[in-house]
């Protein structure tokens, strides 16, 4: 199989779709590397490194797109919707739920499109999600102690406190890989950190990985609606696989939140969880509403991208190069957790969150499979 590398068009997205151990792995099984030149700069891997390892390094976009798979980091953008054809394999983080025109543009074009984030384990756990998710919950306590800054626009408040000072508190919607990952670093900063979450089996472990570190607090609108009040920093980690974010935090609750205070909604990529967000990039990252700093930057890994393609591509290749090895088709076939990530195949949309999101009627993908 001839397996396309692009270079990421997104703001400010730096990370790459594979690393040269990924070349090398599929090379050696006999499939063909085809990378944009240039890709894997901003993740520290030059084009060199890539051809080392029997990539073929192209200028064109047009070919690298031409080829049978393509995988990359984020989902096309506009620009990139005329290299979209029937039977192409887009092995990419897609985020469909939030996003119609992308939707629509896949399903037109006939593209069998292969989404990280709902590859799906039997035990629920999103295997190609969760490096990014650990990224990510990390760096959203990163950024909301920046923002925090007077400099910054914020409150003034230093996360940890300092001695005789109470530190600053974070709220954390949601407990999975996001949720504890900010936790155990607003912890080790010091701060007074409250975790809300539905699953009572996974406060529990939360709060014995934590060793009492964090709140836990069952996740109603009640304590919702208590929580956020107090919040000087407040970070949405919410995730329902392949559907659109629940709302959780109205206009009206972001109404109650001291000026200065900040919102970090890791969520972003799926709609958000707070009815104020909106999408925001590296270059712009935030915005003020109601003298509240609201951060929505949809590709924050993109920053931290030497940690994140590795990171990705670890967990992405033993897919890859069964879909390379196999064909699509056959590799659904024999994994249920790979069968779940395919959203959209011939037309027709696979999976059910990402058709309730539009209103658009749901395939099965077991009669695309017939």
């Amino acid at each position: 199989m001839r397996v396309g590398i692009p270079k990421e068009r997104k703001d400010q997205e730096y990370r790459v779709g594979i690393t040269p151990a990924g070349v090398m792995q599929l090379v050696e099984e006999g499939h063909e590397v085809l990378i944009e030149s240039g890709a894997g700069e901003g993740s520290g891997i030059t084009d060199g490194e890539y051809a080392r390892r029997g990539a073929k390094i192209v200028k064109d976009p047009a070919e690298i797109w031409g080829a049978d798979m393509v995988m990359k980091v984020k989902e096309p953008l506009p620009e990139e919707y005329k290299y979209l054809r029937p039977g192409l394999i887009l092995f990419a983080y897609l985020h469909l739920a939030p996003s119609r025109e992308l939707t629509m543009a896949l399903l037109e074009h006939k593209v069998v499109a292969i989404a990280y984030e709902t590859v799906q384990l039997p035990d629920g756990e999103l295997p190609l999600l969760t490096p990014m998710s650990e990224v990510a919950g990390k760096m959203a306590v990163q950024e909301g102690a920046y923002y925090l800054k007077k400099t910054a626009g914020g409150k003034g408040t230093l996360l940890g406190g300092v001695t005789g000072v109470a530190p600053a508190n974070v709220v954390i919607l949601g407990g999975g890989t996001v949720g504890f990952n900010a936790a155990r670093v607003a912890a080790g900063m010091g701060a007074q950190v409250t975790i809300l979450e539905k699953n009572h089996r996974r406060m529990t472990y939360l709060e014995d990985i934590l060793h009492g570190r964090v709140l836990c607090v069952m996740s109603n609108p009640y304590t919702i609606e208590q929580a956020v009040a107090y919040a000087d920093l407040l970070i949405g980690a919410v995730l329902i696989p392949g559907a659109r974010a629940p709302r959780l935090v109205s206009e009206d609750l972001v109404r109650t939140m001291k000026p200065g205070s900040v919102i970090i909604d890791v969520s972003i990529d799926q709609g958000g969880c707070v009815e104020t967000i909106r999408p925001t990039t590296h270059t712009n990252p935030v915005f003020v509403k109601h003298g509240v700093i609201h951060y929505g930057v949809t590709n924050m890994p993109g920053a931290l991208p030497r940690t994140s393609t590795f990171a990705l591509t670890n967990a992405t290749m033993p897919y890859a190069l069964t879909i390379a090895s196999k064909g699509w088709r056959i590799a659904v076939r024999d994994d249920p957790a790979l069968a779940l990530g395919v959203n959209i195949a011939e037309g027709a949309v696979t999976h059910k969150a990402v058709a309730e999101a539009h209103e658009l009627p749901y395939t099965p993908l077991s009669e695309i499979l017939q």
